[in-house]
This record gives structure tokens, sequence and C-alpha cells, in this order.
């Protein structure tokens, strides 16, 4: 099993952003590597149909194989961007969970960004990752 070296600092002059599935600053020692956008796609890169829930739950999934296939898993992300098409509160309580279900209350800092379109369409989530491979 892998260490968890991040440091997770969220101080007590800002608000608390756990509950909506974020922490203010992450560190750990190591490599970084950073993996792209992920989406709910198939095989060939094609976005899959599915409402938003569903989108969110295949990102993650990709983004926990894009991880995987540099011999890391989400315990080495530090930092998360997100993309939503027409964010608004209910998205957010979708993101929260999925996010609180991988990460427990170990979160990466995230930056959520509300947009109008992403790069194909039907896509209507991405999230790409910042990780921290361990120093040897």
């Amino acid at each position: 099993m892998t260490r968890d070296a991040r440091t997770i600092t969220n101080p007590p002059t800002l608000h608390d952003p756990t509950p909506f599935g974020y922490s203010h600053a992450v560190s750990a020692p190591g490599d970084l590597v950073f993996i792209g956008g992920q989406y709910a796609s198939d095989a060939t890169g094609s976005p899959v149909p599915g409402d938003f829930a569903a989108q969110v739950d295949l990102a993650f999934d990709r983004l926990r194989s894009a991880l995987a296939g540099a011999g890391l898993g989400y315990e080495h992300v530090v930092r998360l961007g997100t993309y939503i098409v027409d964010h608004d509160a209910g998205k957010l309580e979708i993101l929260g969970r999925a996010l609180h279900a991988r990460f427990g209350d170990r979160l990466p800092a995230q930056t959520l960004s509300g947009v109008a379109a992403l790069a194909l369409p039907g896509m209507l989530f991405e999230v790409d990752a910042v990780a921290v491979r361990p120093a040897p």
C-alpha cells in the first residue's frame, strides 16, 4: 500500500472547503505528473452519452486509469481542474459526492470552472490533475 505523503492545509482564516469537495492547499515531496483532461469517453475517444452524474463517474474512472498508467493513484493527486458545462448548484452537489467517494477526507486542491461548452459535443464534464510521484 502506498503511503499518502500529501500535506493538506485548510487555514482557519479561510472557509472550510471540504463540504465543497476540495482543500485550499496541498503539498507533497516528489516529481510532478500532469494528467490531461479526462471525460466520459469510449475506447475511440468519443464522448459517451449520459446525464451529468454518469459522465462525472466515467470521467473519474478515466482519471484513475490515466493515473494508474503512470503508476499512481488518487492518493497522489494534489490538484484538480474541473470543468462543468452550464454549472449550477445541483451539479456542484453531484461533483462533491463524486470527489468525497474517491478522495474521502484527503481532498486535493481544486479549481472549478463553469463553461459554455467543452471540446466535443455532448461533453458535460472534464477533469485534469496534477499528481506527485513520491520521492524515493
